[in-house]
């Protein structure tokens, strides 16, 4: 197989010019679900899919496929899927979803003509809302795919301004018929850049994602009283952004706790902080903030979620704040398949391709696919690990070889 370095770079260039936004470094683009940027985007996408000789579909919730069914395959039988997403956050980068989306069509256009036999049919995905920028918390059109969330309720789901999913979809022609089933797949491959520096550090240049890590959300208000910052005595203050301070070193403190003991992939963060009345004179009367956990390990999130809410508790006692916790998101870590994993190390061993194991840290697509059938991720290198940010860059030959593991892992899938 040719997989032409070439063609991707022109895909993945041409969709960057979508949304394109200025930025001083790098190239930065803004695409979200249901507006012009979109559309030109996935038409360009649908027509690069036709060109190929695909056929195309898309979906109630705008979810798009495109199908090569080879002369050896059998059509009737459970096709290997491959993809990822087009949408992007506010000033994202240009590879964040559209390579992984675009590698898939050009593994299958160098199998096509290379004159691969497979035994099965191979479909490329783009699915929708994948970054929840403007519908839902994210992984929209995969949750719809796996069964998770019904289409009815991902068309009722509203941006800001309150327009619905269904109606922004209708807008730019992308409100289709049926819906994509995952777990009609044999099996599901994404490649996604890896927005980290493992792969980078260790100049190694595919990664083979054994799992996908768990998130938990919770949102925290912490009620302390409102005073005067010169005139009211430390003994007689109930100060809520000191007692907030201490749930953020908490925080901290357990997730470092449990790297140093027993996950060294936990995470906890607290990046969201707003005061109340936040000025300069005076003792905050309130805090809301949210905290972030994150491992592979479930153990470990229900240990740090137990921390949050133990200090809660102390705080309460111990300094007079009220205090509510509410849970926004809890998603389980998701191993993933160790055949589609096999088929990818033995994918990049074709083109002898150095290959590591690895976690995903970030929350995609494939963690709800893995609900439906099995799945699995590559990474590139991202270099400096920047993602979500102008600045993204994987090298254009590192797009290629990962690519190149990619199609052979489609290819060993398809004839299994």
């Amino acid at each position: 197989m040719n997989v032409s370095r070439e063609r991707l770079r022109e895909d993945i260039e041409a969709n960057a010019e979508f949304g394109r936004v200025e930025s001083e470094e790098g190239r930065g683009r803004t695409v979200l679900t249901g507006t012009e940027a979109n559309r030109e985007a996935r038409d360009r996408f649908v027509s690069r899919l036709e060109d190929a000789g695909l056929d195309v579909r898309v979906d109630r919730v705008g979810n798009v496929v495109g199908r090569w069914t080879p002369g050896s395959a059998d059509p009737d039988a459970a096709p290997v899927a491959a993809g990822s997403h087009l949408d992007s956050v506010p000033e994202g980068g240009i590879f964040d979803g559209p390579l992984g989306t675009y590698a898939a069509l050009e593994a299958v256009r160098a199998m096509r003509e290379a004159g691969t036999e497979l035994a099965r049919p191979v479909e490329v995905v783009c699915f929708t809302e994948e970054e929840g920028q403007r519908f839902a918390g994210g992984m929209l059109g995969s949750s719809v795919a796996a069964g998770s969330l019904s289409v009815e309720d991902a068309l009722a789901l509203t941006d800001d301004e309150g327009t619905t999913l269904e109606s922004a979809l209708a807008s730019i022609g992308y409100d289709g018929e049926g819906v994509v089933d995952a777990s009609a797949w044999d099996s599901w491959l994404e490649l996604h850049v890896e927005q980290g520096t493992r792969l980078e550090d260790a100049g190694i240049p595919v990664g083979v994602v054994t799992d996908v890590t768990g998130i938990f959300h919770c949102e925290v208000e912490i009620v302390g009283e409102a005073n005067h910052a010169g005139t009211t005595p430390m003994p007689e203050r109930t100060d809520a952004m000191a007692a907030a301070s201490e749930l953020v070193l908490d925080v901290e403190s357990e997730a470092g706790e449990i790297v140093e003991t027993d996950s060294e992939s936990a995470v906890g963060t607290v990046g969201k902080l707003n005061v109340s009345p936040n000025a300069p004179n005076v003792i905050a009367g309130k805090v809301d903030l949210t905290v972030d956990i994150r491992d592979v390990e479930a153990a470990s999130i229900d240990r740090i979620t137990d921390r949050v809410k133990s200090t809660l508790k102390r705080l309460e006692d111990e300094r007079g704040v009220e205090t509510t916790f509410e849970v926004d998101l809890d998603v389980a870590p998701t191993p993933l398949a160790e055949r589609c994993q096999d088929a990818i190390r033995a994918g990049a061993g074709d083109f002898d391709l150095e290959s590591t194991d690895l976690i995903s840290g970030a929350a995609h697509d494939t963690m709800h696919v893995a609900d439906a059938t099995d799945a699995a991720m590559l990474f590139s290198p991202s270099e400096d690990g920047i993602s979500h940010n102008p600045r993204e860059w994987t090298d254009w030959d590192d797009c290629a070889d990962a690519t190149r593991a990619l199609a052979g892992g489609i290819r060993r899938l398809a004839n299994e």
